[in-house]
């Protein structure tokens, strides 16, 4: 799959489901079997009305069951009596699904959508009960469901950070590569030791072995834990860190409490690196969604951008004494702040009120610019606290190794105990704040709006006879 392509979301079909009326069951099994088509729900058609199976379902009063359609018309009497929830489940959203359908004459036609991908196949299917699977042409002003694509374990994992922040407008970039390298990265950073990151290797392969068993729900999120213990090991060596400054490596880059402000300055060009990357996605999501203008004088489009740009061209100008950089932020500082202000005036409305809300948004968007950069700082203090609290642990086991025997025990709880403290409680941390720095200060420019999630229709047919 090309790079471009994993990095948007499935390509959605709008399609037209015809079926002759008596083969309108078998041809919503079929569909539902397949569980690749969303089948719109409209109003009206008896939609408020429970169907015969959905009643029957009611009267048993048991918790929602896996629902379940049988290949042949069943017997919704025999079904109650036999207590058979799963059957009836399946009926009573097959019920819903009917209601929702066109009638003329001896043809029934519902709407719905379906990956691009998938409708030969299933059209294949509906054809050979007389029915078929038509192609249409996108409602104007009806955006698609999204579904993003599922690449492997690794891009299954990442994907839930997205989801976590939202659903990803259908024509909007797919983050899910870049947002998890990125949350991987920082992680690292802020966990950086070679032993905590080990043992967090060691959780990614008992959770894909399924074990514990308490824990099987997590099983599919192994390669994220595999990606952040990996990146902790990485920044480990680079610290000279492993189950704190115990010398067992040798520092590679910095020792953080000797160099917090080399630390601090690691961080804050990370913020620009992964800020910048924001921007870049920000402008290609507002071209796709509103084309050139809209890309043009968005916040968190080309006109964000140029501000972006300007103020760290004016920081390294004045950082290096440099004066003909420091002019050329300036000037693109400048020209983002015009651009900004006349998107923002022309959303507003205009007239004195306009001018009022374009000087206060704009106000907000430079403060912000300032802000979220300096957000990224807390890298480097996440980091050294980790660093600071495997020192301490190390400090007191070292002390109390040269105290005799009992020393060597005390050493010993002392070295566990505080190591599992730190594992715990800056895997907690780092992992809230990498969070954090990813929703807030790269998906606010990722995104402006919310895709519609697909909800594909999907209940698989059991393939026994029931009894009359």
């Amino acid at each position: 799959m090309r790079w471009a392509e994993a990095m948007t979301p499935v390509r959605m079909q709008r399609v037209a489901i015809v079926a002759p009326r008596e083969a309108l069951r078998e041809t919503l099994v079929r569909l539902a079997d397949a569980g690749c088509v969303e089948i719109d729900r409209t109003e009206g058609s008896g939609q408020g009305e429970r169907g015969p199976a959905a009643r029957r379902l009611k009267l048993l009063r048991t918790e929602p069951p896996r629902a379940m359609l049988s290949a042949d018309p069943p017997d919704l009497d025999a079904l109650e009596h036999e207590g058979n929830a799963s059957l009836l489940a399946g009926e009573a959203q097959l019920e819903e699904r009917s209601a929702s359908a066109v009638r003329r004459g001896s043809v029934v036609a519902l709407a719905g959508w379906c990956p691009a991908d998938e409708v030969p196949a299933t059209a294949g299917r509906l054809a050979e009960l007389g029915g078929a699977l038509v192609a249409l042409k996108a409602p104007q002003g009806v955006d698609p469901p999204t579904l993003l694509r599922s690449t492997g374990p690794v891009h299954r994992s990442f994907t839930s950070l997205v989801r976590t922040y939202g659903t990803v407008p259908y024509v909007d970039v797919d983050p899910t590569w870049p947002s998890g390298i990125a949350y991987v990265v920082m992680f690292g950073m802020m966990f950086g030791d070679a032993g905590h990151g080990a043992l967090l290797l060691l959780m990614a392969l008992l959770l894909r072995t399924g074990r514990p068993r308490r824990l099987v729900r997590l099983r599919a999120m192994w390669p994220f834990f595999a990606g952040a213990g990996g990146t902790s090991i990485a920044f480990g060596f680079a610290y000279g860190e492993f189950l704190g400054p115990t010398k067992v490596l040798p520092v590679l880059w910095l020792a953080p409490l000797d160099h917090p402000e080399r630390l601090l300055a690691a961080a804050g060009g990370v913020g620009v690196v992964l800020l910048a990357w924001a921007y870049g996605a920000g402008i290609v999501n507002r071209w796709r969604e509103g084309g050139p203008a809209r890309a043009l004088y968005a916040v968190s489009g080309i006109a964000g951008s140029a501000l972006f740009v300007g103020f760290v061209g004016l920081a390294a100008g004045g950082y290096l004494h440099h004066t003909y950089l420091t002019l050329t932020g300036a000037g693109i500082a400048a020209s983002g702040l015009m651009l900004a202000a006349s998107g923002l005036f022309t959303a507003s409305g205009g007239g004195v009120a306009g001018v009022m809300q374009t000087a206060v948004q704009l106000f907000d968007s430079v403060v912000r610019i300032f802000s979220n950069t300096v957000s990224f700082a807390r890298l480097a203090a996440f980091g050294l606290t980790h660093a600071a609290l495997g020192a301490v642990v190390w400090r007191g086991t070292t002390a109390l190794a040269h105290m005799g025997p009992g020393g060597l025990i005390a050493a010993a709880a002392v070295f566990t105990i505080g190591n599992t403290l730190a594992f715990s409680l800056e895997a907690l941390v780092a992992g809230v704040q990498a969070l954090r720095l990813e929703f807030y200060e790269l998906f606010s420019r990722v995104f402006e709006t919310w895709g519609r999630p697909f909800h594909p229709w999907h209940v698989p047919t059991q393939h026994t006879e029931v009894a009359p």
